[in-house]
């Protein structure tokens, strides 16, 4: 593996480990504080708004500025925003407002660090040689061990350290990811595409538009972006509430614990598998395979006929999600232009943001009047009516590299 491509995986990998860790330890440290578990949820909530908006006004700055530079800076933020709570702590005591506060500067790095890192893959592939669909393989296999490793480490740190040394432990995977990133040659970072560079007099609203604008007029891009929200709102929905319930239901609610880790070791399998013969075989198969999966993987979850069903639709789904996110993010690298891909996927970036929260809702109302099957049929029901506008859109018809579409032929969802 060349150099550069091991330093890009190393900083992704580092970076979401940071996140997976301060995402169990820091609502405990919440309730450590003696705040209430109410208050966990309120500081959800108020960060999730500007996490929105920063979200997509990140996309604007990708197009305007060396994304490498870019990225360094958003993991140095969420660096010190982790870094600053026990310093806070020491100085003045914690209360519910400065978790909010230090909550939405953490937001300033870690949603658009995300999107810088989506916007290099491109770049990183041309420089190294790597084809893409192993390269965004890798990727996604760093993705699903740091969502293994992430919440296991968290546990063991809070077992061995107390809250204050954990979050410094979790600042300095940010801080390395930064380092590592700034290993990697500048120019990199630089927008491809020089004529076509947005008009930085231009307002951001303006701006961001033209981003949305590309999207609205590619039936593939708004099929693509379409599928991945869809599927983080019956996700969401399942995985934050149907689940919880069915557990809590038969009084077993340590089992969540081996539903995620299912679903965890599922996307390992299928993303070391994408990564590793990814490009021998087309992509139509690799996509259809996926929401073929996906969907019956949410339809076992749905069902709750048995924890064991239970855990074979997680493994399944887990395979299925790693490689139609795999297959997406090759797409999107080949095809969303390079003056506008910060935009783009910061739009999906922000949508996937209250993707969850909205799936959560949905079920939330139908589990107060229903049952828990009731509601983890009808968030599914969500995903199946997304698949079918799919394919009666033909959005994903063509999905074979643009030089190899002749001599392969086309096809259909």
């Amino acid at each position: 593996m060349p150099p550069v491509a091991l330093l890009y995986l190393s900083s992704h990998f580092l970076s979401l480990l940071g996140n997976g860790i301060i995402a169990v330890a820091l609502p405990l440290i919440v309730l450590q504080t003696g705040l209430s578990p109410l208050s966990v949820g309120a500081v959800s909530i108020a960060t999730a708004a500007p996490a929105l908006l920063i979200g997509l006004c990140a996309g604007v700055l990708l197009d305007r500025v060396n994304r490498k530079t870019f990225s360094i800076a958003s993991d140095i933020v969420s660096a010190c925003a982790v870094a600053a709570i026990p310093l806070v702590d020491a100085l003045w005591g914690l209360n519910l407002w400065w978790f909010v506060v230090l909550g939405i500067v953490g937001a300033c790095g870690d949603v658009p660090g995300l999107t810088a890192r989506q916007v290099l893959v491109p770049a990183v592939a041309r420089h190294t040689g790597v084809s893409l669909e192993r390269l965004v393989g890798l990727r996604q296999s760093s993705t699903s061990m740091a969502l293994v490793i992430g919440p296991a480490a968290a546990g063991t740190l809070l077992t061995l350290l107390d809250g204050s040394a954990v979050l410094l432990v979790t600042a300095a995977t940010s801080g390395a990811a930064a380092l590592l990133t700034a290993a990697i040659p500048h120019h990199l970072g630089r927008i491809g595409c020089v004529d076509a560079k947005p008009d930085r007099r231009a307002s951001v609203w303006i701006q961001l538009t033209a981003g949305a604008a590309v999207l609205r007029r590619s039936k593939f891009l708004t099929g693509t972006v379409a599928l991945t929200v869809g599927m983080a709102v019956v996700l969401g929905g399942l995985q934050g509430l149907v689940l919880p319930l069915y557990f809590s239901l038969l009084a077993r609610p340590d089992l969540l614990g081996f539903v995620l880790t299912a679903l965890a070791v599922g996307m390992l399998v299928g993303t070391g598998t994408f990564a590793a013969v990814g490009a021998r075989i087309r992509r139509l198969f690799w996509m259809t395979g996926a929401i073929t999966g996906t969907t019956a993987g949410f339809v076992l979850i749905a069902t709750l006929a048995s924890p064991a069903v239970v855990f074979a639709g997680a493994a399944l789904l887990g395979v299925a999600m790693a490689v139609q996110g795999a297959v997406v993010a090759v797409l999107h690298a080949e095809r969303v232009p390079d003056d506008v891909r910060g935009r783009v996927l910061s739009i999906q970036n922000a949508c996937l943001q209250v993707a969850a929260p909205a799936g959560i809702g949905v079920v939330g109302v139908v589990a107060q009047y229903g049952s828990p099957v009731v509601a983890g049929l009808t968030i599914t029901a969500v995903w199946l009516a997304v698949v079918i506008a799919l394919a009666l859109s033909q959005a994903l018809a063509d999905l074979e590299p643009r030089d190899e579409t002749a001599s392969r032929g086309q096809g259909s969802l």
